[in-house]
This record gives structure tokens, C-alpha cells and sequence, in this order.
């Protein structure tokens, strides 16, 4: 009976150290992140995050999470990875306008004019605005927001002339997306919007196809639209929102501990990815004025010009698509970070 005792604590004993071997050596839970940014930290907002995003994680768990990022499309479009993320394909994507195609609420952020600033959206989006769309997400695709990033203010250039009120539009054609906001913002200021696919839209610039087209800064510099265009106006038409997802199904299936570092992680990489933009739109600004385009800042009476153009005429698209409920909250929140911030 007593070698017995011992036979069995002995097997006890060696069945644990198998069990914590097996617990140690096991591998790591992996992640796949998409997003159609090129790699680049220093210059691409989107590849800044999701780095930073793959050393918190993997830190923050020891190595239990394994994140493997796939920049430059190379697991599609934005409508892939997030059609991916959906299905559980993927796990994470990092995505911007093409949001809108699954979650239709969130074309609430192209109404023009609506951020006077960089601060005041990101306010807007961290507080409770962008708690409750994060939560309307998450009800309706199954995807789970776990932080927002940014793809910056979109500005209007011309080979024309240079635009300083809606006025000097009049007559321009202006390569826009495919989409039916910026094509009602683009017409309600009195130019001819032209869609153009991204790829052919450097050429349709140099050919003349179109006078001119609006991007953030940071895009502009990067695909030397400067060498086909002569003037910029910082008008700040749209402000561009990323939004870090995650199968919320899979983060369901993660211990509590390593959906806080998850948790965590995003929103500090959206921080940084927010960074990358800011500091290459600085960068931006110097780089086309040494390149020699001809940049203006309309004054605030101006901007209101073009506020009272074309805001309403796409508000009133947004609303018979989503109702007026997402565009009531949105409004609210604006006018309480304003509020906040001129005390």
C-alpha cells in the first residue's frame, strides 16, 4: 500500500511538470492585423499604429500573443479586411472610409466642416461619442472597436488657380472619390466632382482629365501630387477617422487579462498613429512649399463660405441614409469639447 502511495504521488507529480511544459512551450495565440498603409513608422499613420500595436501586445503578454501585421493591402482592400475581420478570417484590421460600407452610421463623419481642429475630434471620438458608436458597432457588425486612429483633414488643390472661397471652384472638375458625400460636398460648391480611381488620378492630373482633387497633406507630398499641381487651400473639407477592429468573437475567446493589454495597446496606438499624421502634415506643409506650390489658409470668414455651401446639402443626404439621430449626437458632442476646450 505505502509503494502504492508513492507509485501514484510520483505520477501526479510527473503529469504536472508535462502539464506546466506543455503550458510553457505552448504556442503563442496569434494575431492577424491588415491595413492598406505602406510599413513605413515614420511616414504611414496606419503602419506607425499597427507596429506599436504588435510590441505592446507581445510585451504586455510576455509572448503570449504573437500579432503578425500585414501592411501595403496585402490581404486586400479595406472592404476585404473588414469583411475578414467580420467572418473571423482575420482577426484585427485598421480601416477608415470604407467603414461606412458595413456600418452606414459612420458616414456622420464626412459631413464637411464639422472639426475646426485635430484636438477637437480626437476629444469627440475618446469621450462619449465614440464609446457609443464603438458599442453600436459592435451590436450591429460583430466587429469590436478597440481604439481610433486618424487619416487627417482632406484639403482641395487646383493647377488653376488658387481657392480661397467657393467662388473660385465655380467652373474647376475636382477627381473626388466614388462617393455619393463627396460628390454632393464637391457640386454643392459649385465644381464639377469627376471620380477617378485612386491609381489612374496622378495621370488624369498631369493629362489635364481633371483642374484638381482633396487629400490630406501627408498624401499629397507622398505621391508628389506637387509635381501636377500648383496651389493647396488648408480648408479641412473632411476630417478622416481610422477605426482599430477586432472579431469580437475572437476576443471573447481570450482571458481577461490579455483582452486589457489588447484593450490598452489600441488606444495607444491610435495615439501614435495620430502622431505619425500630425508630424508629417507639419513635415507636409514645409516640403510642398519648398517643392513650390503656392499654399493658403482661408480666413475664419471664408471657411464659413464654405460651411454654408456645403454642409447642408450633405447633412441632408447623411440623414436619408441614417435618420437624424447620429447626427444630433455628433453635433452635441462638438459643441461640448468646443466648449471645454475656450475655457
Amino acid at each position: 500500500m505505502e509503494k502504492r502511495k508513492i507509485l501514484l504521488a510520483g505520477l501526479a507529480g510527473l503529469f504536472s511538470l508535462i502539464f506546466i511544459s506543455a503550458l510553457t512551450f505552448a504556442a503563442p495565440i496569434e494575431i492577424k492585423f491588415g491595413h492598406v498603409d505602406p510599413p513605413d513608422v515614420c511616414t504611414s499613420k496606419k503602419g506607425a499604429a499597427a507596429v506599436a500595436f504588435k510590441h505592446l501586445v507581445e510585451g504586455g503578454t510576455s509572448g503570449a500573443v504573437e500579432v503578425k501585421v500585414f501592411p501595403a493591402g496585402q490581404l486586400g482592400g479595406e472592404r476585404e479586411l473588414i469583411e475578414a475581420t467580420k467572418l473571423g478570417t482575420i482577426q484585427m484590421c485598421m480601416v477608415s472610409a470604407a467603414i461606412a460600407g458595413t456600418y452606414k452610421e459612420a458616414q456622420v463623419l464626412d459631413i464637411p466642416y464639422l472639426f475646426s481642429s485635430a484636438p477637437i475630434a480626437w476629444k469627440v471620438m475618446d469621450g462619449w461619442f465614440g464609446k457609443e458608436m464603438a458599442e453600436d458597432i459592435l451590436k450591429k457588425t460583430g466587429m469590436r472597436v478597440l481604439g481610433y486612429g486618424e487619416t487627417g483633414f482632406r484639403n482641395f488643390t487646383s493647377s488653376v488657380r488658387l481657392i480661397k472661397s467657393p467662388a473660385d471652384l465655380k467652373g474647376l472638375k475636382i477627381r473626388v472619390m466614388e462617393s455619393p458625400i463627396y460628390l454632393t460636398l464637391v457640386r454643392a460648391l459649385g465644381a464639377s466632382p469627376t471620380p477617378i480611381a485612386w491609381p489612374e488620378t496622378y495621370q488624369a492630373l498631369q493629362q489635364k482629365v481633371v483642374d484638381g482633387q482633396e487629400n490630406p497633406v501627408s498624401v499629397i507630398l507622398s505621391f508628389k501630387l506637387y509635381e501636377v499641381q500648383k496651389y493647396l487651400t488648408l480648408d479641412g473639407h473632411t476630417y478622416g477617422v481610422d477605426f482599430i477592429l477586432i472579431n469580437e468573437k475572437f476576443f471573447q475567446s481570450l482571458p481577461k487579462e490579455t483582452q486589457d493589454v489588447l484593450k490598452v495597446s489600441a488606444i495607444n496606438a491610435g495615439y501614435i498613429g495620430r502622431s505619425i499624421q500630425q508630424l508629417n502634415s507639419a513635415i507636409g506643409l514645409s516640403a510642398l512649399k519648398e517643392k513650390g506650390m503656392e499654399i493658403y489658409s482661408p480666413t475664419p470668414k471664408e471657411l464659413a463660405m464654405f460651411r454654408e455651401a456645403a454642409q447642408k446639402p450633405v447633412m441632408e443626404y447623411v440623414e436619408k441614409q441614417i435618420g437624424r439621430i447620429w447626427i444630433d449626437k455628433l453635433m452635441k458632442a462638438i459643441k461640448e469639447v468646443e466648449t471645454e476646450l475656450s475655457k
